[in-house]
Parts: structure tokens; sequence; C-alpha cells
């Protein structure tokens, strides 16, 4: 099949790779999410990775343990460093070649990120994960992916999560929740939809970066929409 994108930039939830429980790892999904990507690796398509922490460490909810937020967000952009090193692992077990960028320079594990580097590194057919957010607190993963789609001139953003799509209210609380096919960024931020922070939506409506939202349970779902194929939900 012919790819509709060539250069897409996925973003992982930190939970994702926990499985049910959300926390730690749970090897089973992060395999069948390796042969997600590995799916889309073998149409030729360019793709970068940015994964959460939250399956380790959230900065943002560390008030409650008398954490400073400065403190909070520096630990958790090091979890997302520990998410990408097992991705990594998982990756070059089954052969693709990766490189780990970091936003926050540990040379022993991962290389700095430099933009350049990063173009050189996908033009070479390898997967790079992007680590450690932005490198500053009070910045999310939303907010990193979609900062780092738009300087790698990505097509477009597939956000997988744990749902087949944006509803207009929880689907596990709601049996007549309402999937929506495609949304526009206004009515996302008006609506206050929960699909990505709204630092990350005003971004993308800025820089006319599309979003797709893709249940990461489905062993095709990245597969099918770089193929173009019309399943969740698009925002753009």
């Amino acid at each position: 099949m012919k790819p509709k994108y060539k250069r897409v930039l996925l973003k992982l939830s930190g939970e994702v790779l926990g499985g049910v429980n959300g926390f730690g790892f749970d090897y089973d999904v992060i395999g069948q999410i390796t042969e997600n990507v590995i799916s889309v690796y073998q149409l030729n398509v360019e793709i970068g990775i940015v994964v959460g922490g939250g399956n380790i460490f959230r900065g943002g909810r560390s008030a409650p343990y008398r954490i400073d937020r400065v403190v909070g967000d520096h630990m958790g952009m090091l979890a997302t460093v520990i998410n990408s090193l097992c991705l990594q692992e998982s990756l070059e077990q089954r052969g693709i070649k990766t490189r780990v960028m970091s936003a926050i320079e540990m040379h022993a594990i991962a290389e700095p990120y430099i933009k350049r580097r990063a173009d050189r590194h996908l033009e070479k057919g390898r997967v790079v994960i992007f680590a450690a957010g932005t490198g500053n607190p009070f910045f999310t993963t939303d907010t990193a992916a979609v900062l780092r789609a738009k300087e790698i001139s990505a097509d477009v953003v597939i956000k997988a999560t744990k749902t087949d799509g944006v509803y207009d209210k929880d689907p596990n609380l709601y049996s007549d929740a309402v999937r929506y096919s495609s949304l526009s960024y206004d009515t996302v931020l008006k609506k206050g939809l929960k699909v990505m922070d709204a630092t990350a939506i005003a971004f993308c409506k800025d820089n006319h970066l599309p979003i797709v939202v893709v249940d990461i349970g489905s062993q095709s779902s990245i597969f099918n929409v770089v193929c173009g194929e019309d399943i969740g939900t698009i925002i753009s």
C-alpha cells in the first residue's frame, strides 16, 4: 500500500506502556506497539516518537507529595527517558535501528536533541525517539510532541490512546457517548475536549499541524492512519 504520509510523529502516553494497570511496564502491550510501529516502518515512512512518563511519575501530580512542581516535572522528564530506552530496546530486538534523543543532555545513554541530526537519522531510516519532553518544566509531553513534529516537518501527529477517537463524553462511563470523526482545533479548545493540553492544540492550530487520535489497542491502527484510512478522529 502507498502511504499517505512520508514522515509522522507518534505520541504515546506513558500509561499505555503500563497496560491495564497504567503503571510499570506491560511487555505484551509494548510488543504490540512495537509491531504496530514496524508495520509503518516497512512502508518506508519516517517515524519520530514521543512517549510520556505517567506510568512511572507525572510531574503535574507531584503537589500532594510535597514535591515542588519544577522538581516534579524534572522527575517526569527522566521517567520519559526510561520509557524511551524501553521502546528503543524493544524495536532494536526486532532489527529496527533507532536513536534516542534527549532534551536533557545525558551522553552515556542518549544523544542530545539537535534538529539537523534528528532529520539526518530519519532520512537514514532510523526511528527517532524524543525523550525528556521539551527539557523545560510546566510543559507536557503533548506540547513536546507537537513541537518536535513541527521541527522535523512531520506531516501529522498520531496520538495513540486507549480509545478509538475523541468522544463528546467519557465512553467508559456513558454508553451514549458519541465519537467524532473530525473536529476543528477551535471546537476542541472551546469544549475542553481531552485530546491534548490546550497549549499543544493551540500550537497545532497556529502551525496547521493535523492530529489523528486512534486506539493503540488495535494492531493495525497506526498503519491504517498512515495509509489514509478514515479511522479515529482527525483534528485539523
